[in-house]
Formats: structure tokens, sequence, C-alpha cells
């Protein structure tokens, strides 16, 4: 790449997303792994908001930790694992949590939902016994402008204990 041309397309590299492997053809390398999996790859799961990784709309897990998607190089990913909420929702992974947060309300316009069912599937996945201080921690990279938050946090209570309105 020439020191002109900081956006230079590259002829190919393949992401590993939800456990199958995709080619991105003619990416330029400032693209962000959220622009990728969005535009080129069609997974719109992950939302696009700040673009400044705070507010957790974007999240994905790359090689099993939460990350903003809006934060890392698609390039940069190359050799790891992706892992979207549709990867979660498709494996059956997010069940539970899309049903707790349908149960307890938590969800209303939906837009941080996908981010919210990111960081509490790795929440429960780590520490399936949190307590509340714990859940509000691994919570506190993701922004809701319409719920306040108790119905998001009964959510994560409620999945944590496999409630019966939890499971659909």
């Amino acid at each position: 790449m020439s020191r002109d041309a900081p956006y230079e397309a590259v002829d190919r590299y393949e992401l590993e997303v939800n456990g199958a492997v995709h080619p991105v053809e003619g990416a330029w390398l400032g693209e962000t792994l959220l622009y990728v999996l969005r535009e080129r790859l069609g997974l719109s799961g992950a939302k696009n908001a700040c673009e400044q990784g705070e507010c957790g709309s974007c999240s994905v897990l790359l090689d099993d930790e939460v990350v903003c998607a809006c934060c890392v190089l698609a390039v940069d990913a190359v050799g790891s694992s992706v892992e979207t909420v549709e990867g979660l929702t498709a494996s059956g992974a997010a069940a539970g949590i899309q049903a707790a947060l349908l149960g307890a309300g938590g969800v209303q316009c939906g837009f941080c939902t996908p981010g919210f069912v990111v960081a509490v599937y790795d929440l429960l996945r780590r520490s399936p016994d949190a307590d509340e201080l714990q859940v509000r921690e691994a919570l506190s990279g993701n922004l809701c402008r319409c719920t306040g938050y108790g119905r998001i946090l009964e959510a994560v209570r409620m999945a944590s204990e496999g409630s019966p309105r939890a499971a659909g």
C-alpha cells in the first residue's frame, strides 16, 4: 500500500463469521468490521449508532470477547472468529435472553436490543450466577434511550434463572 493511497482496495480476504468462512472481495483497508458485516455480508443485526464504541449497539464477539464492531478494522479480524447476534440466534444460544427481554418488557424501539443480547449472552456464559453489580458492569457499555434499564435488568435476572417467562 502506498502512503498516497491509505484506502487502497485489497484483492481479497476471508472472515470467519458465525462459524462460516466468508470471502470479502475488493474491500478497503479502512473499512470497519461493522461496515463489512452489514454492507458486504448482509448481517444487519449489529447496529450503526455512535461510531465511537460508546453505545454497544454494534457489539459482536471477536474470539469470544465482546467488542464494538465500529472500532475494529475488518482486516484486523482476519484469522479470528466473529460471532454476531444472528449467529447466537440461529444456534438457539440467545433464545432465552430474547424471550426474557420480551417477557420483561425490556424491548421498546429495539435498536439497542442486539447489542444487549450479545452482552447478556457473554455475561451469562462467563458468570451464570452474576449478581446485580456484575450485571450492571457487564451492560455498562450498552446504551438504551427507551427502557430506563429496569426492565432490561429484570430480563437478565429472568434469563439467568431460566424463568419460564424467559423460555417463551
